[in-house]
């Protein structure tokens, strides 16, 4: 190192002076424009929203555009066979909309059904861990109430894609392989998404021609129904029953996602919004609250001491996720006393910041795989928008003949003990880790995500503080290096390589327990995010260095 550190002196003692252009922490430049943008995950995806927005499509449009292309080049990730939530900032009225598209556990499927099965906790896979997808009828209600275009322009490219094949990108080829077991059970999943046996290489094209002729379906006029009464739904049931599941024709056709009104806090100036349980978004803002109890820390954001203040703010903010949140339409959740400015002064009195926390547990208030996208138009419109079928290739169970996986949402967010706010029951939604954001100052509106199952409460946190604390632009907030946890107890943490080293020695010292991952590890999550300002006109459009994405501008019209 000393040798490294020498050569080092001598080069830039000798080379005389040397005129410099901007040095900065982050790789990508932000995108800028006066038309949309659309950001996402893929680069296809994102090229979709951006060719929508061109042809006159709302920020709803565009994304609708986008996940659905997004269904089709990461499977593993995200499909019609999953839930989505949505922010949606309008801009003419000032308002912002929340939506929630999770859907409901069938009305077979109950705790006494599956014990008479043997089991004594919730199946990660298979038919028993699938609730109603609930991703379509949100599709539908947002383009219902703010869709410019009609609904079958939207389905264009992804109906492609699934027919002519895309080339698979180098990070989605590391969670197809990775997650590939979860196919093997599943003959269907097997023949659709392994083609000659093996997870497809980087840069082999893939096809999926059943999953073509689904959103060939689905992009009818009437394409919801499709899904939840006609051919679609009927490819659901066979599969369940043929698996010896309990899902039935009314547990689909009565379905219909939610208006629902987001839940806020403030931070340094900013107001943030989540939306409200039965989602973990309520852990972000908590994060943030206890976080405000303290300043920035002077020596950076990559520093040993902001850095321990926020894992031990995570580990509080966590411990009241399980013992609280569930559906609301069965279980009273205390929202307005776990955001409450008090509960937040109690909590951050238990941070030492001298040592680390190895068991943080709940206070006593009054009262994953993932795709997020974020689209803004030209008029301002934001739609911060996340969709998932929950673990990697979700249950492992293809719908057949329709080319997609239906999510295991009902395995990961529920549970079969008694008597707490995530015990599985009839038509009741489970615990959601899939969470968009929103953010206001002024004239600046925002919307982001980072996704990535528990992780993505930390990362939104994170993300505001970079804005917030110091000042980065969204790009260099979602570039920074992060750390995360997966849940409040123990002191391990995982987290980039690029704070450095001394960081890592001094969060050591204090008894963080650190898995040191790589510059750029998607195990952080990867997110997007979207900025409209109201007095200049200007959007900007950040993509993660973590993913296969990209933000992309509205094209003009060729001339």
């Amino acid at each position: 190192m000393q040798h490294r550190l020498a050569i080092l002196t001598l080069v830039t003692t000798t080379m005389g002076p040397i005129v410099h252009g901007q040095d900065r922490g982050y790789a990508r430049s932000v995108v800028m424009t006066r038309h949309g943008i659309a950001a996402t995950s893929h680069t296809l995806a994102s090229q979709a929203g951006a060719q929508i927005l061109a042809a006159g499509g709302s920020a709803v449009d565009a994304a609708i555009a986008a996940n659905a292309v997004l269904g089709v080049t990461e499977p593993m990730m995200c499909g019609i066979g999953g839930d989505l939530f949505v922010l949606y900032w309008e801009a003419k009225t000032g308002k912002l909309w929340g939506l929630n598209a999770s859907g409901w556990a069938p009305a077979g499927l109950t705790v006494e059904y599956l014990r008479g099965l043997k089991m004594d906790k919730m199946p990660q896979q298979g038919i028993h861990a699938v609730t109603v997808p609930g991703a379509v009828d949100g599709w539908a209600k947002m383009h219902g109430k703010f869709g410019r275009l009609r609904w079958e322009q939207l389905f264009g490219a992804a109906v492609h894609y699934a027919e002519e094949g895309y080339p698979v990108p180098e990070i989605l080829q590391a969670a197809w392989q990775r997650n590939r077991q979860q196919l093997d059970a599943h003959q269907e999943s097997r023949r659709v998404f392994l083609p000659g046996g093996a997870a497809p290489a980087v840069s082999a094209v893939f096809r999926n021609p059943d999953l073509g002729r689904a959103m060939r379906l689905v992009a009818r006029a009437n394409g919801r129904d499709e899904f939840y009464r006609g051919a679609i739904a009927q490819a659901i049931l066979a599969t369940s029953a043929k698996l010896g599941g309990t899902m039935s024709a009314a547990d689909l056709a009565e379905f219909s996602s939610e208006w629902a009104e987001p839940i806020h806090s403030t931070y340094r100036g900013w107001r943030v919004y989540e939306l409200p349980p039965n989602g973990q978004g309520i852990a972000a803002l908590q994060m943030l609250n206890v976080l405000e109890q303290f300043p920035a820390a002077p020596q950076g954001p990559h520093s040993a001491e902001e850095l321990h203040k926020k894992i031990e703010a995570m580990k509080l903010a966590y411990a009241d996720l399980r013992p609280r949140i569930g559906d609301p339409k069965f279980h009273k959740i205390p929202v307005a006393g776990m955001l409450s400015r008090e509960y937040a002064q109690e909590r951050a009195r238990l941070i030492d910041p001298a040592k680390a926390n190895c068991d943080a547990g709940p206070g006593q208030p009054m009262g994953s795989d993932t795709t997020y996208l974020a689209v803004v138009d030209r008029e301002g419109n934001i739609a911060s928008w996340i969709q998932s079928i929950s673990a990697g290739f979700g249950s492992g169970v293809t719908v057949e003949g329709m080319g997609f996986l239906l999510h295991n949402r009902g395995g990961t967010g529920f549970e079969l003990d008694a008597g707490l706010p995530r015990t599985l029951a009839p038509r009741k939604r489970p615990f959601h880790t899939i969470i968009p954001a929103f953010m206001e100052r002024g004239d600046e509106r925002i919307g982001f995500g980072i996704m990535g199952g528990p992780n993505q409460p930390l990362a939104h946190a994170q993300f505001v503080s970079h804005v917030a604390d110091f000042g980065m632009n969204i790009q260099a907030a979602l570039e920074a290096p992060r750390f995360t946890k997966k849940g409040p107890s123990g002191c391990d943490a995982s987290i980039e390589s690029r704070v450095g080293l001394e960081t890592l020695r001094r969060l050591s010292a204090l008894g963080h327990e650190l898995e040191i991952r790589d510059a750029h590890s998607s195990a952080m999550g990867r997110g997007a995010a979207v900025l409209h300002n109201r007095k200049t006109g200007v959007n900007q459009g950040a993509s993660d260095s973590r993913a296969d994405g990209s933000a992309e501008p509205e094209p003009l019209p060729v001339r």
